[in-house]
């Protein structure tokens, strides 16, 4: 079979366990296993059908069996766990070009691997290094020792990666990782990602299990891995996950004190937010950095300012005005926001440096920054001074993900000592100051150890893999998934409360992903948590959906919880406008009158309503005191001119024409009603000319004809000959 072939019979058998087909399910399965050298699978599956037909006999015979329920969705659980295995042996042995995992696999299922000799190998390494450092001249010894160190991680690694389902005893193996005084948490934390990497590429109970139990581990660096990874897992198996009712008491357990339950909405967010990277990669790239580029001479200029002048200490307060005028300020304050929120800003910074041996080696995108690492150690020296200093506090900072400190420690090694230096200390000596303070420094450090910057950087880690490494192909991308976690029937439990909705709602609706908070606003106004802030809301993302009837209902529903508030009349205004019903529209604006009488948005959508009632009169009256309000209202001007027309007050109207049509703001209509003015007082030439500047601003005569037309009853009403109107239209050009 080809590899096509192989995975057209495991989805089929797949969807037939999912629509709960057993028999089906299992016949599929005994002609799959057909070519598949793995024996233990063919018994497996041997031992699941005979347990299957007994109990198809013992409920025709009328047995009453209790453990019926639990038996079935147990033989549910090892048939689709036997397809799994088979697929991924069948995909071994036909293809010629492995890909990354399937080699792995291929090389675990033939080499017999203790995880326990790991361990102990990973466990003398601190014992070893302080026996190192007793050796005069020992950088050779210690160079050799964490070479050693590294291939240990590497090959356990891999090892786990390629390791698609533990036995028992390696599931007791793997328990004494989490259990281990001696370990190192930068070794556990590449085992918790080696344990989420096989779990990508296929389910298994025991690693789900140990992933939970990882969790609770005391070490931050390592359960928040744990975390992120396990709901990675929950996610990719909705359906497979269901099957172990040992797996959700076990999470339901842990959340008893609403701890897991936090920790993983937490994490949701910080998953749906890297979902944003390529817009705010893009936002990078075509904004923020453009613009911090296009004004670095004019800072330059302020800097050399200050040095022509050093016998002044004080700056000029001009200076500050000239940077926030620039938009620069405004642009940094953005990048700041975004990081503050968690935002993955430098994706589009580090994405060019991630070549190399370092990160041809792919264990390598997991592992934790570690200054001890073979790869970077030589860059920092024995000093802790100077530019080592510097780097080694903002590489302990939380600004960067682990993967690329990798790439930024990289990038200082290909640079000469001299330029390094130089680079460091570009900084002001205020900003270097601060970076070296003792307090500032402990800060930062606090900062990095917080359980959301963790999380936030392994994420970070896991998006670069599966975006840039060079065989991303070969591997099933978990951020292509839409991640609505609350939605995953084993997490529905812990996930489904008030508090950790709004807030995913909330993100959703300040993201401008309408619909998704429409649906969970839907769902916290059905357990009864309503409010008018909640009922505002709702009725937002119905009218940004432009479901203007739903979004007034919404809106009323808030006016009635929070009567008179501002902006929910304006906004049920608006909706009335948008359904064209003028007259309640007219209603809610008169009524944000009453609260601000001289917002001229408010008067000239009152004024907007009234023409639109034929209430030109009245129109004029708001119209003319937006006028005398801001005496250069271009709004007013329009609204002024079109109904002085339609009063017949022409000269007024042709006044207010003419002043609007010497603006910059003109538009292609403003020409076509100053022509009807014209027009109607007998000035057709001049009319032909105003249409012809429209025709020339709507870009063809087939679109100003449109118009024109629509205007036909209106001209007639005034006093235009009906068969006089297509000679105007040929007359303008």
């Amino acid at each position: 079979m080809d590899e096509q072939t192989i995975n057209e019979q495991h989805n089929s058998i797949i969807a037939l366990l999912k629509g709960k087909r057993l028999k089906e399910a299992q016949t599929q399965l005994t002609s799959m296993l057909a070519t598949c050298p793995d024996w233990t699978l063919h018994n497996r599956l041997e031992q699941a059908q005979t347990s299957y037909n007994y109990m198809l006999q013992y409920m025709k015979q009328g047995v009453d069996d209790p453990e019926r329920g639990k038996l079935y969705i147990k033989l549910l659980a090892e048939t689709w766990a036997i397809a799994n295995q088979a697929r991924l042996i069948l995909l071994d042995e036909t293809s010629s070009a492995y890909g990354y995992y399937q080699t792995l696999h291929y090389k675990n299922r033939h080499t017999a691997v203790r995880l326990d000799g790991y361990l102990h190998a990973l466990e003398t390494f601190q014992d070893d290094v302080a026996v190192c450092k007793l050796i005069t001249d020992n950088n050779q010894s210690f160079n050799h020792l964490q070479k050693r160190h590294e291939e240990t991680n590497q090959k356990l690694f891999q090892s786990i990666w390629g390791n698609s389902e533990w036995t028992a005893e390696e599931d007791t193996q793997a328990q004494a990782f989490l259990s281990s005084s001696l370990l190192r948490s930068i070794d556990l934390c590449l085992v918790v990602s080696a344990v989420t990497m096989s779990l990508q590429a296929c389910f298994d109970i025991r690693k789900c299990l140990w992933l939970l139990e990882a969790c609770q581990h005391k070490e931050t660096i390592v359960s928040q891995r744990a975390l992120t990874g396990l709901l990675l897992t929950l996610n990719t198996y909705p359906d497979q996950c269901l099957l172990y009712p040992e797996l959700k008491s076990r999470i339901n357990l842990s959340d008893e004190n609403g701890w897991l339950g936090k920790e993983l909405n937490r994490i949701s967010l910080q998953l749906l937010q890297s979902q944003e990277t390529e817009k705010i990669d893009k936002k990078m790239r075509e904004e923020i950095i453009p613009e911090m580029i296009k004004n670095v001479s004019m800072i330059k200029g302020m800097k050399l300012g200050l040095e022509e002048t050093a016998d002044e200490n004080d700056r000029n307060p001009d200076w500050e005005n000239t940077f926030e005028k620039s938009g620069l300020g405004d642009k940094i304050r953005e990048m700041n926001e975004m990081q503050m929120e968690g935002a993955d800003i430098y994706m589009s910074t580090f994405a060019q440096l991630k070549s190399g041996p370092f990160f041809g080696q792919l264990s390598n995108w997991f592992y934790p920054f570690d200054p001890l690492h073979s790869s970077v150690s030589t860059l920092f020296g024995p000093s802790d001074t100077g530019e080592n200093a510097v780097l080694n506090v903002i590489l302990q900072s939380g600004f960067f993900c682990n993967s690329d400190k990798y790439s930024l420690c990289f990038t200082m090694a290909q640079l000469p000592p001299s330029q390094r230096n130089l680079m460091l200390h570009q900084l002001t000596p205020q900003e270097l100051n601060e970076i070296m303070d003792n307090e500032q420094a402990k800060m930062m450090k606090q900062y990095a150890e917080r359980p959301e910057v963790i999380s936030n950087q392994y994420i970070h880690d896991l998006y670069r893999f599966f975006k840039l490494n060079p065989r991303r192909r070969e591997f099933e991308d978990p951020f292509k998934d839409d991640f609505a976690f609350y939605d995953l029937p084993i997490l529905k439990g812990i996930l489904d409360k008030p508090e950790l909705l709004t807030a995913i709602a909330d993100f959703h609706f300040r993201k401008e992903h309408y619909s998704e908070a429409l649906v969970l606003y839907r769902r916290l106004e059905a357990k009864n948590k309503a409010h008018a802030d909640l009922f505002q809301k709702i009725g937002y993302c119905l009218q940004k959906e432009k479901k203007y009837a739903e979004a007034i209902e919404a809106y009323r529903k808030a006016d009635i919880l929070k009567p008179d508030h501002l902006w929910t009349i304006r906004h049920l205004a608006t909706c009335y406008r948008q359904i064209h019903n003028f007259s309640m529209a007219l209603d809610y604006y008169q009524k944000a009158e009453g609260i601000q009488p001289e917002n001229a948005n408010i008067l000239f959508f009152i004024g907007s309503c009234h023409a639109e009632l034929e209430e030109y009169k009245e129109a004029l009256q708001y119209f003319f005191k937006m006028d005398f309000l801001d005496s250069h209202s271009i709004k007013a001007w329009r609204g002024i001119a079109w109904c002085s027309f339609m009063t017949e007050k022409y000269e007024q109207a042709d006044k207010y024409y003419q002043k609007l049509l010497q603006e910059k703001q003109v538009l292609a209509t403003d020409w076509l009603n100053a022509g009807h003015v014209a027009w109607v007082q007998h000035k057709p030439d001049v009319a032909a000319e105003r249409y012809g500047k429209a025709i020339a601003m709507y870009g063809s005569k087939s679109d100003f004809l449109d118009l024109f037309n629509k205007d036909r009853d209106i001209l007639i009403r005034h006093g235009i000959h009906e068969e006089d109107i297509p000679l105007m239209a040929d007359i303008a050009n």
